[in-house]
């Protein structure tokens, strides 16, 4: 097993597939199966669509995929900072001999990336899913995620699988545990300043990002009363509301909510991804009602 290691000493494993330029690609390559990949299917996601997306670019580049939510699910960090996610994600370029790459990150990998452009000059290109480089919903992720890292804390009951319809999320259930939950609590805590408009000029590799314009997520009074929007386009202009979606599918929050954020548009989510690491450019033609994308 080819492995890198990360910043707190913990070994992630890495696959390679195909040749060409290095795209390094946070997802998980190997297909769910069985019991697992029901309930995905149910909730509209494809068990395969790590490995789906690490082959659909394998022709034209060395993918380099691996897990790193799951990872950190498993491994808990004792401290989750964008520091740490950058170091992290060098590292696995660095075990797998990838001098400059690019980098495609949905929801809170997405979050990573952004930062990721932040801290090195390796970068040649950045393609971002579900979460806006301005606008981003940082205040409310945090809210929603301290109040995960709360529910976390509660003794768990037994929860419901999803029967691929709309969610309410008000009655979900916190699937993680406290550990899980408190470096994602660190990470939002560690960028609650952060300044979106600023970092702009500071990335100069072409850039991408792609959101849904359907995903609304309601969230209860326990969640902090807010509705999570993926849908706005994400527009580089500022707006006085903020502008920004909705950080995806991510930890922190119920589990059905992956199910739920991907099931309107995987396979249109995934031609984005794939031309945005190819060229960096939106599709042709007007955005579609499912995704909008846009360069900026």
């Amino acid at each position: 097993m080819t492995t890198a290691t990360l910043h707190d000493g913990t070994p992630i494993a890495y696959e390679i597939h195909g040749s060409g330029p290095a795209v390094l690609l946070p997802v998980d390559p190997m297909p769910k199966e069985g019991a697992r990949a029901e309930e995905l299917r149910r909730w509209g996601m494809d068990p395969a669509l790590g490995r789906t997306l690490a082959d659909g670019l394998g022709d034209a580049f060395q993918v380099i995929a691996f897990d790193y939510e799951g990872h950190r699910m498993r491994h808990p960090a004792a401290a989750l900072t964008p520091d740490h996610l950058a170091a992290d994600l060098l590292a696995v370029a660095d075990a797998a001999g990838a001098g400059r790459f690019a980098y495609y990150g949905y929801s809170w990998l997405a979050l990573a990336g952004l930062q990721l452009a932040l801290r090195t000059d390796r970068l040649a290109a950045l393609a971002m899913g579900g979460f806006p480089p301005l606008g981003g919903p940082y205040a409310q992720m945090l809210r929603v995620t301290a109040a995960a890292h709360a529910m976390a804390q509660r003794p768990k009951t037994p929860a419901g699988s999803g029967g691929g319809g709309e969610y309410d999320w008000s009655s979900v259930e916190i699937a993680a545990d406290g550990a899980q939950t408190a470096q994602f609590l660190g990470l939002y805590q560690a960028l609650a300043g952060f300044d979106e408009a600023a970092a702009q000029g500071r990335i100069g590799c072409p850039r991408l990002c792609f959101a849904g314009s359907a995903d609304v997520i309601p969230y209860g009074p326990e969640w902090g009363g807010r509705d999570r929007r993926h849908g706005r386009s994400p527009d580089p202009r500022p707006r006085p509301s903020g502008g920004g979606g909705l950080a995806g599918p991510g930890p922190g929050r119920p589990r059905p909510h992956r199910r739920h954020a991907a099931r309107r548009g995987p396979a249109r989510a995934q031609a984005l991804a794939d031309r945005g690491v190819r060229g960096l450019r939106p599709l042709p033609g007007p955005a579609s009602a499912a995704h909008r994308s846009s360069s900026w």
